[in-house]
């Protein structure tokens, strides 16, 4: 038999464009052929390089292939996710999956408009794409890399295998600032720190609970009410910049914490920041009723590198965010690898061909908006615990 093989197009041409790009080159469980691109802006940069066919319309490329590849800003998500699905094809989205992007006047300011219309629009949103999904042939796939990390696949073998009961969550992601520059602006990024950093360990928080909810009942295990609070600390007056972190943002927070308490009264503390110097802070340390799991996403001791000058590693990657390469590094050998770009890619593909169930999808990602943008409302109201309405999907 003729092995089937998987076209998929590229919706943008940034960075989560390159990235996704370099992840479907490490599939290796099916026969994947890149269709084509389609971006209304820098696409040449993006596919010539690559030698990537260029499309002139989004229609074009959805017709040319069979899982679309959305990279473009978040603001822009749920309107793409909507014409690939109409079209009958599966779709993967970029984190974040959703949100509320403002009102589209130059007047709005992230800092002031009510939280509980964003949680509103955000919500309508999320109901707008799942009701998409279900009268589509395709299907959502979240692209967040977290739950395939492998260490969080590990503790998903671990929680499956002995009926683990999750007491406890503690996860964060904190660095120095976004790479992207929109990044900061509320209207194209759909928040702070709690939105771009801190829905990837939430993300892999709820994920756990969901496993052990489906081990052990049958059901996920779904998050109930959150607590917050956020601050905008780099923004403050007081603040003395030395150029070591990132002060851009213009209505966002930089700092976020969260408490979730789960439908079975179990717990999860998360925090996400741009505060952090030396590189990045990613990590989900599960405390369970039968064990104990540091997952650590970033850095972790699987190489570690003593450079005794700086300039003799001016052209060598050692880590995400590293401040200097001088000194001792925990050097990555394989940075995407142990971030799960390309096992995520390889288990959506793995789903269209094979049909094996997803682990990231849009129930996953409905989860993780309705968290996040109730952790807003709760944040603007000072840590008052609010309960999470979420999708019985």
């Amino acid at each position: 038999m003729k092995e089937k093989i998987v076209r998929a197009g590229i919706i943008g041409s940034g960075f989560a464009a390159n990235f996704h790009y370099e992840a479907i080159k490490r599939i290796f469980s099916t026969k994947v052929e890149i269709a084509g691109a389609f971006s209304t802006n820098g696409l040449l940069d993006f596919t010539v390089p690559r030698n990537i066919k260029n499309f002139d319309s989004l229609e074009e490329l959805i017709d040319a292939s069979d899982m679309l590849h959305v990279c473009t800003p978040p603001s822009t998500h749920e309107q793409l996710v909507i014409e690939v699905l109409k079209r009958g094809k599966h779709v993967i989205v970029e984190k974040p999956f959703t949100g509320y992007f403002g009102d589209g006047s130059s007047e709005f300011n992230g800092d002031t408009f009510p939280r509980e219309k964003g949680l509103k629009l955000a919500m309508e949103s999320i109901e707008r794409m799942l009701k998409a999904e279900a009268e589509s042939e395709g299907s959502i796939l979240y692209a967040e890399n977290w739950v395939y990390a492998p260490a969080i696949q590990k503790e998903r073998e671990i929680i499956e295998k002995t009926g683990a009961q999750i007491l406890w969550i503690q996860a964060q992601q904190s660095h120095s600032g976004s790479h992207s520059m929109d990044y900061g602006k509320w209207h194209l990024s759909g928040g702070g720190s709690l939105m771009g950093k801190g829905s990837h360990p939430l993300t892999a928080s709820i994920y756990l609970k969901h496993v052990e909810g489906r081990a052990r009942n049958g059901q996920p295990i779904r998050p109930k009410s959150i607590s917050a609070r956020t601050h905008a600390i780099t923004r403050m007056p007081s603040f003395k910049n030395e150029g070591h972190l990132r002060n851009t943002y213009t209505d966002v927070e930089d700092y976020a914490t969260v408490h979730i308490v789960f439908e079975d009264g179990t717990i999860a503390d998360i925090v996400a920041s741009e505060l952090l110097q030396g590189g990045v802070k990613n990590f989900v340390e599960v405390h369970a009723n039968n064990h104990r799991t540091l997952c650590n996403i970033a850095p972790n001791d699987a190489m570690m590198t003593y450079n005794p000058i700086e300039e003799n590693f001016n052209d060598i990657y050692v880590v995400e965010k590293t401040g200097t390469k001088q000194g001792w590094s925990f050097i990555s050998p394989d940075e995407a690898w142990f971030n799960g770009y390309q096992h995520e890619m390889d288990a959506f593909y793995r789903s269209l061909v094979f049909g094996e169930p997803i682990e990231s999808n849009s129930k996953l990602a409905s989860d993780v908006i309705a968290t996040i943008y109730t952790a807003y409302l709760s944040a603007e109201q000072n840590g008052v615990e609010i309960p999470i309405a979420i999708f019985n999907t």
